[in-house]
């Protein structure tokens, strides 16, 4: 972690110095700072190559050839943050500053990972048998159904992996061994897959009984039938800092109710509203759960996710509300899966 160090130069080294330096790091890049570690620049093999076609001596001071005006960024950010920005600029390294501008940390596109990595579980519920879609799901799974070329199970794990988390558990049971031959045990996608095999059809929370031990920390459970672009980093925040022991993403949904409204008062007729909008919030089917919840889920019974959510509202336990702002859309229907494929190049394509 702390091999960034060794980059680190002063201006005045000269370029014969700094070629030994980057190839003894193998890092190909170099940082320079001023006396009080503040940036001043950055050095690739490229700049220093650049810099002895325009002539410079091998004992010219780093400070000519150095880019004085290389893309840094604050500390404090999420991780998540400073992937996107490595990701959308192209970068292959970040240095991290803080208020001074002095260096704190140097980040690598190759390592990001390795930042981003969180032992949370993602539970992902795959064995609806996906009844309105048929017959695309006669022979397939729902969750195995392609959306932009690739199965929709496989977009939402690619989505969490992003953010770090890989330890995956899906809960199979329609059609089960279309997606355990697919994903296996996760190896070639990068993350760790275990199976929970629902022998009879459990919902969306009864599943949770067949765990084989109870996780160390919050973990995830999500329907496999959403596409969304969700920030699992800020979900996870939002339970933690709520303090909650549940928390049930949200999502607004608007209908029109298709006649006049009547308002009265016994007898009189105040008002008349044709056909008003509303405006609800829905359960998004994203959830995030402390491990002692599980202590309230019947074991091996059908029991959905909502029900537990009541139940904990009956007992007055800490329960949350996330609302998305983001992409999401539940591919329920034929005509959802149609939108899903329209929306996919323009949401989800990198």
């Amino acid at each position: 972690m702390g091999k960034w160090r060794e980059i680190l130069i002063a201006p005045e080294t000269t370029i014969l110095r700094v070629m030994e330096i980057i190839d003894k790091s193998s890092l190909q890049f170099a940082v320079v700072i001023d006396e009080e570690n503040r940036l001043l620049g950055t050095v690739t093999d490229g700049d220093i190559r650049r810099g002895i076609l325009r002539g410079y001596p091998l004992d010219t001071a780093i400070e000519q050839v150095m880019n004085n005006n290389p893309v840094f960024e604050r500390h404090g950010k999420r991780i998540s943050y400073y992937k996107e920005l490595i990701k959308e600029k192209k970068l292959k390294q970040l240095p991290i500053v803080n208020g001074k501008k002095q260096v704190e940390n140097i980040l690598f596109a190759e390592d990001i990972l390795k930042f981003l990595q969180k032992d949370n579980i993602v539970i992902l519920m795959a064995g609806g048998m996906g009844t309105r879609l048929r017959p695309l799901t006669d022979d397939i799974p729902k969750p195995m159904l392609k959306v932009g070329g690739k199965p929709i199970l496989e977009t939402i794990i690619e989505s969490f992996k992003s953010f770090g988390f890989t330890n995956f558990m899906l809960s199979v049971n329609y059609k089960k061994e279309v997606i355990e031959n697919y994903f296996q045990d996760g190896t070639h996608f990068g993350v760790h897959i275990q199976y929970i095999e629902e022998g009879k059809r459990l919902g969306t929370a009864g599943a949770l009984s067949l765990l084989s031990h109870q996780p160390d920390l919050p973990f995830f459970v999500m329907n496999s039938d959403l596409l969304t672009k969700i920030n699992y980093e800020q979900l996870l925040d939002f339970h933690k800092e709520s303090s909650s022991m549940a928390t049930m993403c949200v999502r607004e949904y608007e209908y029109q109710i298709p006649y006049g409204v009547i308002e009265t008062e016994q007898h009189r007729l105040l008002s008349i509203v044709e056909k008003p909008n509303h405006k609800s919030f829905v359960n998004a089917g994203i959830y995030v759960l402390n491990p002692e919840i599980l202590q309230y889920v019947p074991e091996g019974e059908f029991y959905d996710m909502p029900d537990l959510f009541k139940k904990l509202i009956t007992m007055n336990k800490e329960v949350s509300a996330f609302p998305l702002r983001e992409y999401w859309l539940d591919i329920g229907q034929a005509a959802d899966y149609d939108k899903a494929n329209g929306d996919y190049k323009g949401i989800f394509y990198d």
